[in-house]
């Protein structure tokens, strides 16, 4: 048995596999949460946005970050951009309604920001807000964990 699974660890590390899933992802104190998988960050009227930890893990190494235009307005709810992985393409849905001020063009070029740093240097946009209301309906980071737990004992 022990030959096996060491066996195994070989192969897996050979071939770039975990041999282990992560008990859960990384979910930060100050963030509000959607249940799309977004993450914002406010700061006075402005916030930033990008997707969590627990999807860059689900979607696994991403390749292509598509970005909108600066000055573009998005809406709570509404699809701006998309990342596609190796495994799947997924939209980005805003989880606050704004103007884009500015994105993260560093993904163009190193889309992997995603993955490696998804709360830092992997952000996707930053927004102007146009209704501060909408972060009451988004998760804290207790409600968001508790629904990532609750997501994977379904799948």
């Amino acid at each position: 048995m022990a030959s096996r699974l060491l066996w195994a660890s070989r192969a897996a590390s050979y071939l770039r596999i975990s041999t282990f899933n992560r008990a859960f992802s990384t979910v930060l104190k100050d963030l509000k949460y959607a249940e799309t998988h977004e993450w914002v960050k406010v700061d006075g009227d402005s916030a930033t946005v990008g997707i969590t930890d627990h999807a860059q893990d689900h979607l696994g190494d991403v390749v292509y970050v598509e970005l909108p235009e600066v000055g573009v307005t998005v809406g709570q709810g509404a699809n701006f951009g998309a990342v596609e992985s190796v495994k799947a393409t997924s939209d980005i849905i805003s989880p606050v309604s704004g103007k884009v001020v500015e994105v993260n063009d560093q993904l163009s070029e190193a889309p992997g920001l995603v993955n490696g740093s998804p709360y830092e240097k992997g952000w996707i946009i930053k927004v102007k807000l146009s209704d501060e209301g909408e972060l009451n309906s988004l998760m804290d980071s207790d409600k968001y964990t508790k629904f990532c737990e609750e997501e994977d004992t379904k799948h």
